[in-house]
């Protein structure tokens, strides 16, 4: 998980249909494909950018069309699932993506990959900004005990799904691009199982996506958004924000669950001095340091080695 964005690019869902006839649920299925493109969009979207391939996905117009693709698809396929709620989500995303498009035309078009890593850098920063930091663990926890309890629920999630961390982009497992792309891969793997599971398997990766979003993403996304538009203020980022914080909602309307988002005031990050003379650095430059020192302070990393060894079954379903 978290590939290269050349990787992302070849398992998008833009392809995948079922076949004619061969499913009483056809909906459903669009649904997933249309659910798992927005999600990798997302995911693609909030990665510093290590090469020109993500720029050249936004100045040719196929980000943006992709996006409109996935949300057309879903437009059909809710057929009144989240209710009025959901008609108003689509048509805001909608609006997102004609700003992306108008911004791209006016001023992305021009620009160079160091364009993009500079504004990638203004709004996240090199190191662990607390403006909006893209990570989970910094929202809700004021003690780093509770941050090593939210860590490892999130690696029971990865890893009951047979899932790791790529070694090509370093990045903690909080990352939102990392969670973002985990519910991609689930909705996709919904999508499979629909095909050419039974109901089990598919009622199985359609539960964890209720957890996920209930648990995690829908908790600390909508806060994360905020903070990030008023970082950004305008640009590509400003937009993403917007999206982000509109499609979490709209999703939790169709998944029918209800997350307890975290307020201004419950955004307490916790805190620890580092070693004298040491930095820790997020973002692409991250080489995990920071996630170690966490991990071992509060013996976290011990027992996730301990449930590795334990995970003899292998992943869940067949997608």
């Amino acid at each position: 998980m978290n590939t290269k964005e050349s990787e992302r690019r070849q398992m998008a869902p833009v392809a995948a249909t079922p076949q004619a006839g061969g499913l009483k649920d056809s909906p459903a299925v669009e649904r997933a494909l249309g659910r798992s493109k927005i999600y990798l969009l997302l995911s693609w979207s909030l990665l510093y950018p290590e090469d020109d391939e993500f720029l050249d996905y936004l100045q040719s117009g196929e980000f943006v069309e992709d996006g409109r693709s996935a949300i057309e698809s879903l437009r059909g396929a809710l057929d009144g699932i989240g209710g009025e709620r959901a008609k108003q989500k689509l048509a805001a995303l909608s609006k997102h993506l004609d700003q992306i498009e108008r911004w791209v035309s006016s001023e992305c078009v021009n620009w160079q990959l160091a364009d993009l890593q500079a504004e990638h850098r203004r709004v996240f920063s090199n190191v662990i900004t607390l403006d909006c930091p893209p990570y989970e663990t910094l929202f809700g926890n004021d003690h780093v005990f509770g941050q090593a309890h939210v860590m490892g629920d999130i690696a029971g999630f990865y890893r009951a799904f047979g899932v790791e961390l790529s070694r090509d982009v370093h990045e903690r497992m909080d990352h939102l691009s990392v969670e973002l792309e985990f519910m991609h891969f689930l909705a996709y793997k919904e999508s499979y199982a629909r095909c050419h599971d039974g109901a089990d398997k598919t009622q199985i990766v359609v539960d964890a996506q209720k957890k996920f979003v209930k648990d995690h993403i829908g908790r600390w996304v909508p806060l994360f958004s905020r903070m990030l538009a008023k970082k950004a203020d305008t640009g590509f980022f400003k937009d993403m924000a917007d999206f982000s914080s509109d499609w979490v909602d709209l999703d939790a309307a169709y998944l029918g669950v209800n997350p307890q988002p975290y307020s201004e005031t419950e955004y307490r990050p916790a805190t620890f001095n580092a070693p004298e003379g040491q930095t820790y650095e997020c973002g692409a430059q991250d080489q995990g340091s920071e996630l170690s020192m966490l991990l071992s302070e509060v013996g976290a990393q011990s027992f996730l080695d301990k449930e590795k060894e334990k995970d003899d079954s292998g992943p869940v379903g067949t997608a």
